[in-house]
């Protein structure tokens, strides 16, 4: 492995993961809404945020897929060195990470009626997150939240799975919103 797979860390584990989750379940309570998340020092392509939602959720009994142009092996040995989490094919990941574009949804698995739980989260990069855009309504939103999502349609497709489907993370620099399945996308 090269040193930057060594590196990059949490600095302090205890309180930059504690910190790290709590935004991370502060978003998916409240979609839409942005949070400041750090801790992690991924390689590149990868962000602040989503280097350090995976180096939080991310364990050896949960897959990461790399699409696109984040499957890199410094990427591969960050993650393997930090999390152990094994690398995995679209159709047996429990986390992935890429563009918007480089995502596989239809190869994800979306759950079953006994396991809604046994889905992806798709841990989604972006240019920027702003609060203008699709509007979302649902669990967790006092009346309606904006959010600058890729696009609707993939959203509200998933919205009508509920409550199988995907969960969404999205990261730009040190910034996260979530959109859970259970949100309504307009």
């Amino acid at each position: 492995m090269e040193q930057t797979s060594l590196s990059g860390g949490f600095a302090d584990p205890s309180l930059d993961a504690a910190d790290a989750f709590r935004a991370v379940m502060q978003a998916m309570a409240r979609p839409g809404r942005m949070y400041e998340i750090g801790g992690a020092v991924p390689p590149a392509p990868l962000s602040v945020a989503a280097g350090t939602v995976i180096m939080t959720l991310c364990d050896p009994d949960t897959g990461v897929h790399l699409a696109g142009a984040c499957d890199v092996p410094a990427l591969r040995d960050w993650i393997t060195f930090h999390t152990g989490a094994p690398l995995v094919d679209a159709a047996r990941a429990t986390f992935v990470v890429g563009a918007w574009g480089d995502v596989p949804l239809d190869a994800l698995p979306i759950g079953t009626p006994d396991y809604p739980d046994r889905s992806a989260t798709v841990i989604v990069e972006m240019e920027t997150l702003v609060s203008v855009g699709a509007t979302l309504r649902g669990p967790g939103i006092r009346d309606s939240a904006q959010l600058n999502l890729p696009e609707i349609a993939a959203f509200q497709r998933n919205a009508a799975l509920f409550p199988l489907g995907l969960d969404f993370i999205f990261t730009s620099g040190a910034q996260i919103a979530a959109l859970p399945r259970s949100t309504k996308v307009t």
